[in-house]
């Protein structure tokens, strides 16, 4: 039985990070629509259809207890506005071909948990924990020297995501229910961009093509899908595990950029992405020693 629970795990892990792997395939079918655009109509519909999902797990009760507490209500806004602004820097890196600098960025996200974790929650590095943020460093570098400007979209994806998991690892909401909340506290936010576009002559949510509005519905599921896949392989499997299996996302958006998108690989650029690996091959090696000391 445990060997199947975590093959289920695994099948779970993957299922949803090769999902979000592929998502620039299914946003770049979306580039016609602005970045804002897709965001607000995927915030509306993935609150809509985890509503439903609610509705028919009947976990409302769930819901109703996180509006009890002020300071989770608090939380989950501040988590709602991260996980909003990656939504919408990814968004508009799929239609402005920059699915590289989105990969890099989601490559630096481990990393960037282990800085979070020494300033914010006061944890001590060890050696080689300490090598891998110098070497995250020196590609950022790299990346600022090569490109002469600052890699806005790559540190701006590392972060927002990064900080966006350290504030829902301290909210003890499940992942339904979190997402509906994150998704309710962008619909005013959302709403208000709407109202601001209609009085410019421009509906956000009305006007579409049959093709684009099943695109922008679909799009709200896609949020839901692979996070309700992750927390059922959390469920599962060892933090090492989920770990090693977290890469697969950036490696796919990687692959689809490179060969599928053709975005150009300068040389340089490829000195980054031999750092950020490097970086997580001394990461990797080091949460695995942790894991298997004994206890």
């Amino acid at each position: 039985m445990n060997a199947t629970r975590q093959l289920a795990g695994i099948g779970f892990g993957l299922t949803a990070y090769a999902m979000w792997g592929f998502f620039p395939l299914f946003f770049r079918q979306l580039a016609h629509v602005s970045p804002m655009d897709v965001l607000s109509n995927r915030a509306v519909w993935a609150c809509l259809l985890v509503g439903l999902l609610l509705t028919l797990r009947r976990q409302w009760g769930k819901v109703a207890a996180v509006f009890g507490q002020s300071r989770q209500l608090l939380m989950l806004t501040i988590a709602a506005f991260l996980i909003g602004s990656n939504w919408l820097v990814f968004l508009w890196a799929v239609a402005n071909q920059q699915v590289v600098a989105s990969s890099l960025g989601y490559f630096l996200t481990p990393l960037v948990n282990v800085l979070l974790g020494l300033v914010v929650l006061k944890e001590r590095l060890n050696r080689l924990e300490w090598v891998s943020v110098a070497l995250a460093l020196a590609a950022m570098t790299n990346e600022i020297v090569s490109l002469g400007s600052l890699p806005w979209v790559s540190l701006v994806l590392a972060v927002t995501f990064g900080t966006y998991g350290l504030v829902r690892k301290q909210l003890p909401v499940d992942a339904v229910s979190g997402l509906w909340l994150e998704t309710l506290a962008m619909l005013p936010v959302c709403g208000l961009y709407a109202f601001w576009q209609a009085q410019a002559g421009h509906p956000v949510f009305t006007g579409h093509d049959l093709r684009t509005t099943g695109l922008l519905i679909s799009a709200g599921a896609l949020t839901a899908l692979p996070l309700m896949a992750f927390a059922a392989a959390t469920q599962r499997l060892d933090l090492a595990t989920v770990g090693m299996l977290m890469y697969i996302n950036p490696t796919l958006q990687f692959v689809t950029a490179v060969w599928l998108f053709g975005e150009p690989m300068q040389s340089a650029r490829l000195l980054s992405f031999g750092l950020i690996w490097l970086g997580l091959l001394v990461f990797s090696w080091s949460a695995w020693g942790k894991y298997r000391q004994p206890r």
